[in-house]
């Protein structure tokens, strides 16, 4: 049993920097005691390159008393304190520690009542109350401070680059630059040099020295949307970068480092793709450390009348433009082979072709209305669904939102896409939020 486990820790323990720096990539710590005077790299060195790695981790450095100034100057790189060889007593060393503990909870605390109201229904136009999508939206709150490779999947259009985008903008790593690459547009013979630069001259056309996306990235996020995409040859070059953290460009000798984050997305099996030898085992594995799976949304389809409000409100403002039963119908009951992108096209067509108060089964595509729906009679708004399984989805929707929300009915209203008058009218009918229903939700929490 170590010192840290005899009072109360879980712990890790490594014989060097070196050696604790491997297992923190591995395994992130909230709090570490590291000493100061190591041999091969100094605490204060292991200490900077902790803060870079893990930004949010506490590091407190210890000492014997003829080093005092420099574990001052340890906290002036961001060292959490320092505290004094040898503990006498013991009990020093665990409220110490116990107080960093402390510190480490009340930050992450503070930041998830922060994030919650942005988080929970919305996030970078990840909308949703359904489990899978929430889901979704729990692992990027998990990832966002973390250098670790991700990988999304999903079919095209349920909005990959959009969960890369906040895995990086919600994060410590926000200030840094993220790079896009769409690996399915890039022209095979330029892949290379777009990916790494060029020097001058290197090829025909090569007029002038060429920074690569990956050193336009350094510090940051390079997303290499549609994987799938890059050819055998180009796999194996981009696996060397990863595992060197480096990239020579095209027509040089010398070898540039990088310091890269990758998030890679694909709507392929890569799996599959791998044993049938079209895709590198090796670079699977590699990018393949955590996994983030967006649903298509035909397996969400109760988020879709949020998500048409949310659209509503992004092409018509504040026009409060409702959707009759019939539309609605027509939403709900297509398979979407175009995803979330499908709908959003879907609805952005329809905001320009209909009348400026209500968009109908006319204004949607001919294609996603049935004859049986076109010839419906047209319902004034949501609010007058008469159709079972609209109740059903509204019911479980309005009562999701409410209580992820905790009862804040502003909140609700504003991801609901309806006015807060329009809220307390569902909520009394389909009695959500009564007294009787909060502690049944209670219950059913605990």
């Amino acid at each position: 049993m170590t010192v840290g486990e005899g009072l109360g820790f879980a712990c890790m323990e490594a014989e060097s920097g070196e050696a604790a720096l491997a297992l923190l990539e591995e395994q992130p710590a909230h709090v570490i005691l590291t000493d100061l005077i190591m041999p091969n790299m100094s605490g204060l060195e292991f200490l900077e390159r902790v803060k870079k790695m893990l930004p949010r981790t506490e590091v407190a450095v210890m000492t014997g008393h003829g080093s005092v100034e420099t574990a001052v100057q340890a906290m002036k790189l961001g060292a959490y304190d320092y505290i004094s060889k040898p503990f006498t007593p013991l009990e020093e060393l665990r409220l110490f520690l116990r107080r960093m503990a402390e510190k480490i909870r009340l930050v992450e605390e503070n930041q998830f009542l922060r994030e919650r109201t942005n988080t929970e229904m919305e996030l970078h136009g990840i909308v949703g109350a359904s489990a899978k999508i929430q889901d979704v939206l729990r692992m990027i709150s998990r990832l966002k401070d973390t250098r670790t490779p991700v990988l999304i999947s999903g079919e095209s259009g349920t909005g990959k680059e959009l969960v890369a985008r906040a895995i990086h903008f919600r994060g410590t790593f926000a200030s840094r630059p993220f790079v896009a690459v769409d690996c399915g547009s890039l022209v095979p013979t330029l892949i290379e040099s777009e990916l790494f630069g060029y020097e001058k001259g290197a090829f025909t056309g090569a007029v002038k020295t060429k920074t690569g996306l990956f050193q336009s990235a350094n510090g940051g996020t390079v997303f290499l949307d549609e994987i799938g995409e890059l050819p055998l040859e180009m796999q194996a070059k981009l696996l060397r970068v990863l595992q060197e953290k480096e990239v020579r460009p095209v027509g040089s000798n010398q070898r540039i480092k990088v310091d890269v984050r990758i998030i890679a997305a694909t709507n392929r099996d890569l799996e599959a793709e791998y044993r049938k030898g079209a895709f590198r085992k090796d670079l699977y594995f590699r990018l393949n450390v955590v996994t983030v799976h967006l649903p298509s949304l035909r397996e969400r389809r109760s988020d879709i009348p949020m998500l048409a409000h949310w659209f509503l409100d992004r092409y018509a403002p504040g026009v409060g433009i409702q959707v009759t039963t019939a539309a609605m119908k027509a939403l709900l009951q297509y398979d979407w082979p175009g995803n979330v992108r499908e709908l959003e096209n879907c609805i952005e067509r329809a905001v320009a072709l209909g009348d400026c108060r209500t968009i109908d089964s006319g204004d949607l595509p001919t294609a996603m209305v049935s004859p049986s729906l076109a010839s419906e009679s047209v319902g004034p708004a949501p609010s007058a669904l008469t159709s079972n399984d609209l109740e059903d989805i509204e019911r479980a929707t309005i009562q999701r939102v409410f209580e992820q929300v905790k009862g804040d009915k502003t909140m609700a209203g504003r991801m609901l896409g309806i006015s807060r008058a329009t809220l307390y009218r569902k909520l009394k009918r389909y009695n959500i939020g009564t007294r009787s229903a909060v502690s049944s939700v209670t219950s059913t929490l605990q």
